[in-house]
């Protein structure tokens, strides 16, 4: 079972792109013939996770502010720890192989809204023009690069229900075996090379929708200057 990510769909960064990556090797792997059933799920952020937005702010909410959002009307979708993963243990258990689920994640939530109720919640009041008297400021950052403002659960509007209501089946496109053969020797000699420029050039050609800034910034080249 994989456990992918909306940011896989049509990503705008590298992380979400190698989801989407590692989604088509396994779509491939079982496309040549296996005993083991592969299983892709996509879902969006998980409530209290190490990478969700709720513990960020209740620290910076205890720390008197500001509580920092990119953006007034970003959105993300949500689901708790449990919620998860039930869903992905009963699409792996649904699984054929190949499979790419998508979780019905309800609608989907901005963040400057979730962040207004986790103030008061908390007892306190937002800090703003209306009210220059309160204790916590919501404060805008910026998209950060390759940050979208919406996230998106499918790359079409190919879906198909499955014997549980949260759990739909994506019909997408696949890369041919050999194809994805050579793209992926072609990205290991990158690798291995540390040529970055050359790594991102071939995920743009392996993930057709993959949309990103003509340059990257080389994190691992940096650190070795």
């Amino acid at each position: 079972m994989l456990i992918s990510t909306d940011k896989a769909v049509r990503p705008t960064n590298v992380m979400g792109a190698t989801k989407r990556l590692a989604e088509l090797c396994l779509q491939g792997r079982h496309a040549r013939g296996s005993t083991t059933r592969f299983v892709m799920v996509r879902f969006g952020n998980v409530l209290g996770s190490s990478g969700s937005v709720v513990p960020l702010f209740k620290q910076q909410i205890r720390g008197g502010g500001p509580v920092t959002v990119t953006h007034p009307e970003i959105t993300r979708y949500f689901m708790t720890i449990p919620e998860a993963a039930q869903l992905v243990i009963q699409a792996g258990a649904m699984g054929e192989g190949g499979d790419v689920f998508v979780l019905d994640m309800g609608q989907p939530v901005k963040i400057a809204d979730l962040a207004r109720r986790m103030i008061h919640l908390s007892g306190l009041e937002v800090k703003d023009d209306a009210h220059p008297h309160g204790d916590i400021e919501i404060r805008f950052s910026g998209l950060r690069p390759g940050e979208k403002l919406y996230e998106e659960l499918l790359i079409g509007d190919n879906v198909l229900p499955t014997d549980h209501s949260r759990i739909l089946r994506a019909q997408e496109y696949h890369l041919e075996q050999q194809e994805l053969a050579e793209k992926m020797q072609q990205l290991a000699v990158a690798c291995q090379q540390q040529d970055a420029r050359a790594a991102f050039a071939l995920m743009q050609q392996v993930v057709h929708e993959f949309h990103a800034a003509p340059q990257t910034h080389d994190w691992v080249a940096s650190m070795a200057e």
